[in-house]
């Protein structure tokens, strides 16, 4: 399709192969993503955000009456010389929020039928994540891992930190570290996060939740008890439904394993194809809403900047 490779063409991107120059591209597009605390930060360190506590922070909340135990520098002399009642000047606090991205990169994701593979629109999104959060001054750290290995990346807020997630993410993808022995799955990845990840922390998480199994969501709905966390199910359009031909045909598939024959253009297997399909997502969206993570679908067919329009309301870019 032509608009399909105007946008690769854009990206300088093969759809692919996962390329430096089109992880870059989202350093000016920050404005599509709204990165502010839906939770109350819980953070202990200080940050840019204020907290719902108070204490000796820099935003003044309020005055109110002296306390025994009150620090003395804080009384508000004017409110006390006005009322002839000593008060005191309460502060908010300021807490950090860390933004941590869990980028699934496994076979299952090495998959793309009409613009990008999952996997290189899931490293598409966790670049743009990672330069909106650098813009805000958060601190960025991630793991991104496949099969066969992963790679942690601690949070800091300097662009090195940004760069070292999106070589991280070249690496993985193009599979250029040592194959370890240990069979790495979403559940493994998760349970890493859960280290690493400090209270209050914003969690990005970007798969196909293929192995989203009882461990994985165990895992995720505990992440979700101190962190927020957003998921992103990211699937392709061959998954909902089969591709409209114009004479019945018979095409063999493959997982590169297994092999099974199905019939385009038959109407009965169609529908049977998008109903077990579509039952399978509603299931993955369910599951991740049971643990409190909030869901934004994503498709790999499109390009990521008209969806995150469309979730943002904007029009024009």
């Amino acid at each position: 399709m032509q608009d399909i490779a105007k946008w690769l063409s854009k990206y300088q991107s093969d759809g692919v192969n996962l390329g430096i120059k089109e992880l870059i591209h989202y350093q000016g597009k920050t404005a599509l993503l709204n990165l502010s605390p839906r939770k109350t930060v819980q953070a202990k360190l200080a940050g840019a955000y204020l907290a719902k506590t108070k204490g000796r922070g820099m935003e003044f909340d309020e005055a109110r009456h002296y306390q025994a135990g009150d620090d003395i520098r804080a009384i508000d002399w004017r409110v006390t010389a006005r009322t002839g009642k000593t008060h005191t000047k309460l502060y908010r606090e300021e807490k950090e929020r860390p933004i941590f991205v869990l980028t699934d990169l496994s076979s299952s994701m090495q998959f793309g039928t009409q613009f990008l593979f999952k996997s290189v629109q899931a490293a598409h999104l966790s670049a743009l994540i990672a330069w909106s959060a650098r813009k805000r001054g958060d601190r960025i750290g991630g793991l991104v891992f496949n099969q066969h290995q992963h790679i942690e990346c601690k949070p800091f807020t300097r662009q090195k930190a940004v760069l070292s997630l999106l070589n991280s993410m070249l690496k993985v993808q193009q599979g250029s570290q040592t194959t370890g022995q240990e069979q790495i799955t979403l559940a493994n990845a998760c349970a890493r996060l859960r280290r690493i990840a400090h209270p209050g922390s914003l969690i990005f998480i970007l798969s196909d939740f293929s192995q989203l199994d009882e461990l994985a969501k165990q895992h995720i709905a505990q992440l979700s008890k101190h962190c927020e966390v957003i998921a992103h199910p990211i699937s392709d359009p061959f998954e909902h439904q089969l591709p409209r031909v114009n004479m019945s045909q018979r095409v063999t598939l493959s997982d590169g394993h297994n092999r099974q024959q199905i019939v385009l253009g038959e109407k009965d297997t169609e529908v049977q194809y998008s109903n077990q399909h579509q039952a399978h997502f509603d299931k993955i969206e369910n599951t991740l809403k049971q643990c409190k993570a909030q869901v934004i679908q994503i498709d790999a067919g499109q390009p990521l900047e008209l969806q995150l329009d469309r979730f943002s309301g904007n029009k024009n870019r």
